[in-house]
């Protein structure tokens, strides 16, 4: 289990020039385009009689992914993603851990 903080200070390349507090939020991939070269491609290829035209990837070998961060600048906005290790559970966190009021001991 990761807990990664919502804004961490890192450099900004845009207009700031300096370390500067950044939002962080996980990266999702876009919707995928239906007019894109390799979907048009992939969709003449489909037509018609022939069944599978293209090889299905079924040798899957790992478990996890690794986990990629959007960085937006708080000053200027500008965006950039930084990836981190794999792990099973990523969460973005508040401020560090909380600790208990009745300390158990």
């Amino acid at each position: 289990m990761v807990n990664y903080p919502k804004s961490k200070k890192s450099y900004c390349a845009g207009n700031c020039l300096t370390y500067v507090n950044h939002k962080v939020v996980q990266y999702k991939s876009g919707k995928s385009r239906l007019c894109a070269q390799g979907k048009r491609r992939y969709d003449a290829k489909q037509k018609g009689f022939g069944g599978q035209t293209k090889p299905v990837f079924h040798k899957k070998a790992k478990t996890t992914k690794k986990i990629s961060l959007k960085l937006q600048c708080t000053k200027c906005k500008r965006v950039k993603l930084s990836s981190i290790k794999r792990c099973k559970h990523f969460e973005l966190a508040d401020q560090g851990r909380k600790k208990s009021k009745d300390p158990t001991w």
